[in-house]
């Protein structure tokens, strides 16, 4: 399951943000990826011994949390391996899968969801799409500024070549309490349909039917 979300960030989140990017350090991107990814991947990271690392994860988690829509979609039991990335002209991130498991500290966690949220307005660049691989052929997304597009970790993605300005994003990764993406769509359907259901006609027969199918469906398939 395929998710954006449009605000996740507020207006003058996104210019804390930027404003923290634009004076901190950045490393070579390389760093954090493996062997095979290293070779098709150039962008930079913003360095997480900058005191802005810090501030911006802080602003982004706090983000998250607030987002009752994401957090009924993806389940987050813990998100982890944050990072802050700027693609110039020339930069890119060729075809390859996350990591299965991320090491945060001393524990290891299973990456189940990807995010990338956008921090700047994609006028502002020219590339820089994100291309993720579906059966019916690679699809494309290049989002308004503080949007967010999550998708499964299993999936082969790749973020175009940026030819004119920059790009910068957040991604990072999330352990979710349920790892099957079919069984999280499931139960986000569940929980969509149990919301339109309170809205229009209120806490019926059917609302507590359907909140109770979700709530044990949940029970069977989290692991905490």
């Amino acid at each position: 399951m395929i998710l954006t979300f449009a605000d996740v960030i507020t207006v003058e989140e996104q210019r804390k943000i930027l404003a923290l990017i634009e004076p901190a350090p950045f490393v070579d991107g390389r760093t954090t990826a493996g062997a095979a990814a290293a070779q098709v991947k150039s962008n930079e990271q913003l360095s997480r011994d900058a005191p802005a690392y810090r501030e911006i994860t802080d602003i982004v988690l706090a983000a998250l949390r607030r987002n009752d829509t994401f957090r009924a979609a993806v389940l987050p039991k813990q998100m982890h391996s944050m990072i802050v990335n700027r693609y110039g002209p020339g930069s890119g991130y060729g075809f390859h899968v996350d990591n299965a498991t991320m090491l945060n500290g001393e524990t290891l966690w299973r990456s189940d969801v990807s995010l990338t949220l956008f921090l700047n307005d994609r006028t502002e660049y020219e590339g820089g799409e994100l291309g993720i691989e579906s059966g019916s052929g690679e699809l494309q997304f290049k989002l308004k500024a503080r949007a967010m597009i999550c998708y499964p970790s299993t999936s082969l993605h790749r973020v175009f070549k940026v030819t004119k300005g920059a790009r910068l994003a957040v991604v990072a990764w999330i352990h979710s309490l349920v790892r099957d993406p079919g069984e999280r769509e499931v139960l986000y359907d569940l929980h969509v349909t149990s919301q339109r259901i309170l809205e229009q006609y209120g806490k019926t027969r059917e609302y507590d039917l359907v909140s109770k199918s979700l709530a044990n469906l949940t029970r069977r398939w989290a692991e905490m």
